[in-house]
């Protein structure tokens, strides 16, 4: 295997890690306006994210910093054709990062409730516009014979690509619920595994049909092995959550994720963007990516600093492990 499959192999890696942990904190965000009823229950969910959120979206910077090192010409193409929906994502964190920090350094009730309004768009529009954004990539969008994009922000607007959000949109927001069931005791335990049962019910249509529509598209045997592996992992999050199994259900909704986005990856490769103009004008692992040079050195770097980021993020994890209720939160600032 040669090393820009390698790194292909990695980014596809890192985007599975991103999806798994900020799919949940995304979802979490999303229930503080579908799950609680008060004050008390939007800050129990807000704080069973409060101590991960930020070490979730160390993946995608580290995802956007491969890509731009491994595959420059991917990274350019991407960032400029896709460059509307990525700023609002980036927005969108930015102020979510800032919602999250001041929601509670003032008292006054229009305060928090407009940092919470905030927290619950800025969760939202990011779950959704991922999935238009991957569904764009494994589709195929107008790139000429320079490697450059050459169609307009409508042409995102696919019906693949909007099927793709909103998986992303379900998908995230049911991890989320399971997650909420698994840090929380309570009522809002209880009405977080039904709501995740619900949701998980519609996620399994909407994945279904998308999953389906991508093998035919572009899949392969490896692709195809993938979709089996989230539909199974699906129906069994389901049933766990159903069962009142939530470890399990985050567990293997987790692995649901994992196996649609190593899906798309393996329906992708070899190439890393594919035109729809003319395929022999599409990125390919081998004509986008940078010298042997650097990615022999990047592999070194990632192998020293890889497991140190895994080591204190698990730690952050162990620490923060027990769960949270409206018990746990004091009356008053």
């Amino acid at each position: 295997m040669e090393l820009h499959d390698v790194w292909f192999v990695i980014i596809a890696v890192l985007w599975i890690g991103y999806f798994f942990l900020e799919g949940f904190d995304f979802g979490v965000g999303i229930l503080t306006k579908l799950l609680a009823r008060d004050r008390a229950e939007k800050r129990v969910l807000i704080n069973t994210i409060g101590p991960v959120w930020d070490g979730n979206e160390v993946w995608l910077l580290t995802a956007g910093g491969a890509t731009f090192a491994a595959f420059p010409e991917w990274y350019a193409t991407l960032f400029s054709g896709f460059y509307l929906p990525l700023l609002i994502i980036l927005v969108c964190l930015i102020v979510r990062g800032v919602a999250f920090e001041y929601r509670a350094k003032r008292p006054e009730e229009n305060w928090q409730r407009n940092w919470e309004q905030a927290i619950f768009w800025t969760s939202l529009v990011p779950a959704l516009l991922w999935g238009v954004a991957f569904g764009n990539i494994v589709r195929g969008v107008k790139i000429d014979a320079d490697m450059e994009y050459v169609g307009g922000f409508w042409d995102l607007l696919n019906p693949y690509a909007l099927l793709g959000g909103l998986v992303t949109l379900t998908l995230f927001t049911f991890h989320g619920a399971v997650f909420a069931s698994l840090k929380t005791v309570g009522d809002i335990r209880e009405r977080a595994r039904a709501l995740a049962f619900k949701l998980g019910l519609v996620t399994a249509v909407l994945a279904l049909g998308f999953l389906i529509w991508t093998q035919v598209h572009t899949g392969d045997g490896g692709s195809l092995v993938a979709m089996l592996v989230a539909a199974v992992a699906l129906v069994g999050a389901i049933g766990a959550i159903r069962a009142g199994r939530e470890g399990w259900s985050f567990a293997l909704s987790g692995v649901t994720i994992a196996a649609a986005v190593a899906m798309l990856f393996l329906a992708l490769f070899p190439d890393v963007m594919p035109s729809s103009l003319d395929p022999e004008w599409s990125l390919t692992v081998t004509n986008a990516s940078s010298s042997p040079y650097t990615l022999k050195i990047m592999t070194w770097c990632a192998a020293i600093a890889t497991p140190l980021v895994l080591l204190y993020q698990s730690w952050t994890y162990w620490v923060f492990r027990k769960r949270i209720g409206t018990q746990h939160i004091a009356d008053a600032h």
